[in-house]
């Protein structure tokens, strides 16, 4: 365990709050997107509503997810500030190009991408946490595979219950719902999400001897990271609320519910079993859930392929650059 002056610590807080930042406006679309394409609320409104409920989440919900980031994805032991930083990097250079592009990726397997190259560089593949690891890349798979088939299921189910309702009612009682389930959605958003950057924070004082000799998350740390991914939420990423809102499948109120809901329900889950997994796989997954249940070309699958490859890149891609990084800060 190394030992940093306070002001190298504070600066690595401030980049890793830079990252809770641009996860929140990353994000935003995954809280806003179905609320705002619905015309439920508008985008001022929607993005007010959603930063409000990703900030609300820090007394609803432990510290389990913070935990796995800060000391299940690589050994703890072998943290420095070089390496931390180059993780910061590869994820929040990832997040901007894909948010550039449009594409919703995963703001979580970005810095665990980084933190793995990074990693890698300094002690090789002995420093790899594979439990952690392996429980955390299964969840690229199972989290849209899980969104999408709670979102066909909502779906069906409540077209049945709705049979006998006319369109004009149900569009006027779910457009009041949708506000509740964009509530809870945006409410697992932040449960999840804001606990990355707290592992990494956490991690950059245990390892500079700020924490003593046991880990854990001080209170003003989950503080924080809630209150700036809320700040990021409300600035909105609007070139992905478009991808998720319209580009991948049409929906009006019915179906933004059900894929609020079915994205929540397995986030929430995700959160208190400690898995950090992508709130954008698991709504892009439950949106086309929810598009499916009309008929198969009802989801834009080309659309959804390529955001597919997003997923499928964002760890070997934010790894890479992170190791790139460390070996750039080694040299300097």
């Amino acid at each position: 365990m190394d030992s940093y002056p306070l002001v190298t610590v504070i600066v690595i807080i401030f980049i890793a709050l830079i990252f809770d930042f641009i996860n929140g406006f990353h994000d935003s679309a995954n809280s806003i997107a179905t609320v705002v394409s619905t015309r439920v609320l508008s985008p001022k409104y929607a993005v007010i509503w959603a930063a409000f409920f990703n900030f609300v989440a820090v007394f609803f919900v432990g510290v389990q997810v913070a935990k796995t980031v800060g000391t299940g994805i690589i050994n703890p032991a072998i943290v420095d500030n070089r390496l931390i930083l180059s993780a910061l990097g590869g994820a929040i250079t990832w997040n901007l190009i894909t948010w550039w592009q449009g594409l919703p990726s995963s703001s979580s397997h970005a810095l665990i991408g980084g933190l793995i190259g990074a990693g890698l560089v300094k002690g090789g593949t002995k420093v790899l946490i594979w439990k952690g690891i392996i429980k955390t890349a299964s969840f690229i798979v199972l989290s849209p595979v899980i969104g999408l088939s709670l979102g066909f299921l909502l779906m069906v189910v409540t077209l049945n219950f709705s049979r006998y309702t006319t369109v004009a009612g149900a569009d006027s009682i779910f457009r009041k719902l949708q506000l509740f389930s964009a509530a809870v959605f945006s409410l697992s958003h932040g449960m999840n999400d804001a606990q990355k950057t707290m592992g990494i924070i956490a991690v950059v004082l245990f390892s500079s001897g700020y924490l003593g000799s046991t880990f854990y998350i001080p209170y003003w740390v989950e503080f924080a990271c809630y209150l700036v991914i809320a700040l990021g939420t409300m600035m909105g990423g609007w070139r992905i609320v478009k991808t998720m809102g319209t580009k991948i499948t049409k929906l009006q109120p019915m179906g933004g519910f059900c894929a609020e809901s079915a994205a929540a329900i397995s986030i929430i889950g995700a959160s208190v079993a400690g898995i950090p997994v992508s709130t954008t796989h698991t709504i892009t997954g439950a949106i086309m859930g929810v598009g499916s249940t009309k008929r198969l070309t009802a989801v834009r699958w080309g659309v959804a392929g390529n955001i597919v490859w997003a997923w499928v890149l964002t760890i070997p891609i934010s790894a890479f650059i992170s190791a790139a990084i460390y070996v750039t800060l080694i040299a300097l």
